[in-house]
C-alpha cells in the first residue's frame, strides 16, 4: 500500500494490482512529524501481526512527489522540485483501472531509449517500447514530459508520480554526497558484480528488466546479511508474505548480488536498481546518540525488543551479569547469528540476536535485572561495522568510519580463530587478541599487513585469521570522536591516574587492556555506577561473573580517573594500556 501527503491520508494505491486509488479512513490516519499514524482496521493493524514500512521525504535531490490531471496532449510537461534530473519516475492513474507506468534512466528496451521504454510496477513483463509514456522526451531538473497515454496523461485522468532522483550530491556534512543511486548491473551467477552506488545502501529495489522479473524489495531494517542466504524481500508486484531465498549483500559503497532469483541476478540480463543510502550521515555531537548501556532485559517475555535504546542498534552485547556466562555479541549486517567473545568459536545462529527494531534490539524475552547489553549505534566518526569475504591474499577493505581507525575487532565468522584486536598505539605489527590476557605480540604483515589504515579502507594482511579464501569476516572499528568518543593509551603509574578524554560530563562506557604484559578486557559502564566507590566490572575475554567490591576507577567530569587501587593489570607503573571511552 502506497500513501503520500499529495492525496492525503485514508487514500491508497496497491503496487500490485490496476486497481485505482481506494479510501479507507481506518488505514493511515495521520501524517506526523517524526512518522504516521494508523486507524483499527485489522488488515494493516493487525493484532500481532509483523509490519514492514519504508517512508520518504519530500527532498531536492532525493524525492518528490506529483500529482496532475490528465489533458490527453503528447508532450505535457509536469513540474517537480527534485532539483535534480530524474533517475527513475513511478506514474500511477488514481481514478481508473491502469497498469503503473515505469521510468528508469537505464531501462530500455533494445534499439529504444529510456524515454521511449517503459516498465509496470504491477507486473513481471519485459521492458517494452512505448514512445507515448513519455513523449521520448527525457527529464529535466525541473520538468519530466508525458505523452497522450493514458496510463500518463488521459484527458480529465488523476496522477500521482513518485520521484527518485540519482547521485546528485546535496547531503552529509559537506552537502556533496549523495543519498539515492539509479542505476543497473549485468547479472553473474559465477563471478557476481560489485554494484557501486557510491555509499552503502539501507533500502534497494532492483529487477532484471530486459526479461520477465519480479519487483524485489529489500532493507537493512528487516536484514540485508554479508555470508548468509536468508535475507528477507518482498514483491512489490504480489501480494505475497516475505520470502527468504535472495542474497543481496551490502557493503561499504555498494552492494553484490550474490545469489538467488533470476530478479537479482540473471545471468547476462540487464538488472535496474533504486538504492537509498544508509544513516545517519551527520556526524553525532553526543555520545548518547550512538551508544546506551541497558542493565535489565525489558519486560515480559512477550515483549519486543528485548532490550531498549533511543536509537537503531547496530551492534550489541548481551551479558549475564550473576553467573559465569559468555559474552554475545551480534550486529545488524550478520543477521540472526551471534558471536562469544571469550572463545575462538565461529558465528551461530540465534533468533535471540534480532536488530529489525526501530530503537533497541533482541527477540530473547523474559525480563531480567541481571543482564548487561551495550549497544552502539554506526556514525561518522564514531564507530562503524564491516563484514567481507576473504581471498588469502593481502587487499585493502572499504569502510563507512569516515575516520582513520584507532581500535579495530576483527573476527573469522566462518571458523574457528582468536579474536584480533588493532590499537593505533601500538601499531599495524603489534596485535592482541580479544578472547585471551596475553600481551599484544608481533604479527608482522600477517594481520593488518603492516599498513596503517586510512579513513576509508583497511589493509587486511593474507594470515587465515583475517583473510582465508571464502570464510566470511566481521571488523568493528571506532575513532576517536570530539566529545562523543575517546581511543587512547597511557602509561601506568601505580598512583591515582586522571585520563582526560576532553568529554564535559564524563565517560559512560570505558574499556581497558594492558598491552605490554597479560591482562584482562575490563569494561565499566555508568549503568552498573562509575562511582567514587565501588564500580563493578565485566571481562570481555571471560565468563567470570561481574565483580562488584572494587574501586578501580572513578568518576572525572572530562573522562574517567584509575585510582590507586587499581591492580597492575589496569595501573601498573610504567606498564601501556589501551582504552576506548564513550562520553
Amino acid at each position: 500500500m502506497l500513501y503520500d501527503t499529495n492525496r492525503g491520508t485514508g487514500k491508497y494505491l496497491s503496487s500490485d494490482t490496476t486497481t485505482a486509488e481506494t479510501t479507507n479512513a481506518t488505514t493511515l490516519t495521520s501524517f506526523n512529524s517524526n512518522g504516521f499514524s494508523l486507524g483499527v482496521n485489522a488488515s494493516y493493524n493487525g493484532n500481532g501481526t509483523t509490519y514492514a514500512s519504508w517512508t520518504f521525504r519530500k527532498a531536492a535531490k532525493f524525492f518528490d512527489v506529483v500529482t496532475w490531471t490528465g489533458n490527453g496532449t503528447a508532450g505535457r510537461t509536469i513540474a517537480h522540485n527534485l532539483s535534480s534530473v530524474p533517475g527513475c519516475i513511478i506514474v500511477k492513474r488514481t481514478d481508473t483501472s491502469a497498469n503503473w507506468a515505469v521510468y528508469h534512466r537505464a531501462s530500455a528496451k533494445s534499439g529504444y531509449t529510456p524515454e521511449q521504454s517503459v516498465l509496470s510496477l504491477n507486473l513481471t513483463n519485459a521492458v517494452t517500447d512505448d514512445s507515448q509514456a513519455w513523449n521520448n522526451t527525457a527529464p529535466t531538473t525541473s520538468v519530466f514530459t508525458v505523452g497522450s497515454d493514458s496510463k500518463t496523461n488521459a484527458s480529465g485522468g488523476t496522477y500521482v508520480a513518485y520521484l527518485f532522483a540519482h547521485d546528485a550530491g546535496g547531503f552529509g556534512d559537506a552537502g556533496t554526497d549523495s543519498v539515492v543511486s539509479c542505476g543497473s548491473y549485468t547479472g553473474n551467477t559465477t563471478t557476481p558484480p560489485f554494484v557501486n552506488c557510491g555509499f552503502e545502501p539501507q533500502w534497494v529495489l532492483v529487477r532484471a528488466a530486459t526479461t520477465g522479473s519480479d519487483w524485489l524489495i529489500l532493507d537493512n531494517m528487516r536484514g540485508v546479511f554479508t555470508g548468509s542466504a536468508d535475507e528477507p524481500f518482498f514483491e512489490a508486484n504480489t501480494s505475497g508474505a516475505e520470502s527468504t531465498n535472495v542474497r543481496l549483500a551490502f557493503n561499504a559503497t555498494g552492494f553484490t548480488p550474490e545469489g538467488g532469483g533470476t530478479a537479482t541476478s540473471a545471468d547476462g540480463e540487464t538488472h535496474i536498481y533504486i538504492a537509498i543510502r544508509r544513516g545517519p550521515m551527520k556526524t553525532p555531537t553526543v555520545g548518547t546518540e550512538v551508544f546506551h548501556a541497558k542493565v535489565a532485559r525489558d519486560a515480559s517475555s512477550t515483549t519486543v525488543p528485548s532490550y531498549s535504546a533511543p536509537f537503531n542498534v547496530d551492534l550489541a552485547f548481551s551479558r549475564f551479569r550473576i553467573d559465569g556466562q559468555e559474552n554475545y555479541i551480534g550486529s545488524r549486517l550478520q543477521g540472526l547469528r551471534k558471536m562469544d567473545t571469550t572463545v575462538t568459536s565461529a558465528e551461530s545462529a540465534s533468533t535471540d540476536f534480532a536488530f529489525d527494531y526501530q530503537t533497541g534490539w533482541g527477540n530473547i524475552g523474559g525480563a531480567s535485572s541481571n543482564f548487561i547489553s551495550w549497544m552502539f549505534r554506526r556514525a561518522p566518526g564514531f564507530f562503524d561495522v564491516v563484514c567481507y569475504t576473504g581471498t588469502s591474499v593481502a587487499r585493502t577493505v572499504t569502510h563507512n568510519l569516515a575516520a582513520v581507525p584507532e581500535l579495530m575487532i576483527v573476527k573469522d565468522r566462518t571458523a574457528s580463530a582468536s579474536w584480533v584486536a588493532y590499537s593505533a598505539s601500538t601499531g599495524p605489527s603489534i596485535c592482541g587478541s580479544l578472547n585471551s590476557t596475553s600481551d599484544f605480540f608481533n604479527v608482522g604483515t600477517a594481520y593488518f599487513n603492516s599498513t596503517v589504515p586510512t579513513s576509508s579502507l583497511v589493509t587486511i594482511g593474507a594470515n587465515g585469521t583475517v583473510n582465508a579464501s571464502g570464510n566470511n569476516y566481521v571488523a568493528y572499528l571506532f575513532a576517536t570522536l570530539a566529545g562523543v568518543s575517546k581511543v587512547g593509551s597511557y602509561t601506568g603509574t601505580g598512583t591515582t591516574l586522571s585520563i582526560d578524554c576532553g568529554f564535559t560530563a564524563g565517560a559512560r562506557f570505558v574499556l581497558i587492556k594492558r598491552t605490554d604484559s597479560s591482562g584482562d578486557w575490563y569494561v565499566w559502564d555508568t549503568a552498573r555506577g562509575i562511582i567514587s566507590g565501588n564500580d563493578p566490572y565485566l571481562l570481555l575475554n571471560s565468563t567470570a561473573a561481574e565483580v562488584t567490591n572494587t574501586d578501580y576507577i572513578d568518576p572525572l567530569s572530562s573522562g574517567f580517573q584509575i585510582s590507586s587501587t587499581a591492580p597492575a593489570a589496569i595501573n601498573a607503573s610504567g606498564g601501556s594500556f589501551i582504552f576506548l571511552a564513550i562520553a
